[in-house]
C-alpha cells in the first residue's frame, strides 16, 4: 500500500496581492483620517487574510494503509474503487461540467491537477471523490498501492 501527504497551501503570489491590499487600505484609511485608522483598518484586514489563507490553503491529502483523508472528509481504503489522474482539461472538466451533483470535492482554483476515486461504500452518497492535487499521478500510484518516482 502507498503513502502520500500533501499539503494544499495558497501560493506565494496570493500572499503577495494579500500584502499589497493591506498595504493599499493602510495608506486609503491612514492619509485623510490619520495614522492610526490606517494601522487598525490594515491590521484588520492582514489578520482576516491571514486566517482565510491558513484555513483555505490547510487542507491536506494524505493516503497511509487504511486511510485517505482529504481536508475534512476520510475515507477507508477498502472502500475505494478505481483511480484516475487528471490534468488540463480533464481535472478542470471533472470539477466544473462532467462532473456530478453527489460527488465530493476538494477543489483548490490555483492547483491544476487532480484525482478522481469511485466510492464503492453502498451507504456513501457520493459515486466518486475528486481531489485537487499538484501530483496527481503520485497520489493516483500511493491509492492504487504502486511506486511512482518524484519528478
Amino acid at each position: 500500500m502507498g503513502t502520500y501527504r500533501e499539503s494544499l497551501r495558497v501560493p506565494v503570489s496570493w500572499w503577495i496581492i494579500a500584502a499589497a491590499a493591506v498595504v493599499t487600505l493602510f495608506g486609503i484609511v491612514a492619509v485623510p483620517v490619520g495614522t492610526m485608522a490606517g494601522a487598525v483598518v490594515g491590521g484588520i484586514a492582514a489578520v482576516l487574510l491571514l486566517a482565510l489563507f491558513l484555513r483555505y490553503g490547510g487542507a491536506r491529502v494524505e493516503v497511509d494503509d487504511t486511510r485517505l483523508r482529504a481536508a475534512r472528509a476520510e475515507i477507508d481504503r477498502t472502500y475505494l474503487g478505481t483511480v484516475e489522474a487528471l490534468t488540463g482539461d480533464d481535472a478542470r472538466h471533472a470539477f466544473g461540467r462532467d462532473c456530478d451533483p453527489k460527488a465530493f470535492l476538494v477543489l483548490r482554483s490555483y492547483i491544476s491537477g487532480a484525482v478522481r476515486v469511485q466510492i464503492t461504500d453502498p451507504a456513501d452518497p457520493a459515486p466518486y471523490w475528486v481531489i485537487a492535487t499538484r501530483h496527481p499521478d503520485r497520489l493516483a500510484a500511493a491509492l492504487s498501492g504502486h511506486s511512482v518516482g518524484r519528478s
